[in-house]
């Protein structure tokens, strides 16, 4: 079995789609199929990949397996964004300054 980073596992745009739906609530693999446009045995490699990846966890209902999101591991592609959200917020404080100092020079002087 190879080890996968989270940063792998949500390469993959099925498999991003599937956790953004179970953001929303639990789900089957039946609602997961019919809303993913995928086979089945597609669907559920991609839910054993995640779950592998610690991402979501399964339990069963009736004859039913119902998938829920674990947020835990998204805690690492958080920490490695906060870097990114530190360097967008102080161009987006510099565009404001330079937008309120351009908006001062440009009103009409009262005669």
């Amino acid at each position: 079995m190879t080890t996968r980073t989270v940063f792998e596992v949500l390469a993959e745009p099925h498999r991003r789609k599937i956790l953004d739906l179970l953001c929303v609530r639990e789900r089957s693999v039946g609602e997961l199929v019919a809303i993913c446009e995928l086979s089945q045995p597609g669907v559920s490699k991609h839910l054993r990949i995640l779950r592998e990846a610690g991402l979501v966890a399964v339990r069963s209902v009736a004859q039913k397996s119902i998938y829920t999101i674990q947020p835990e591991p998204l805690q690492e592609i958080d920490q490695w964004l906060e870097s990114y959200r530190r360097f967008w917020s102080g161009k987006l404080d510099e565009l404001e300054q330079y937008l309120a100092q351009g908006n001062n020079s440009e009103k009409p002087h009262a005669e």
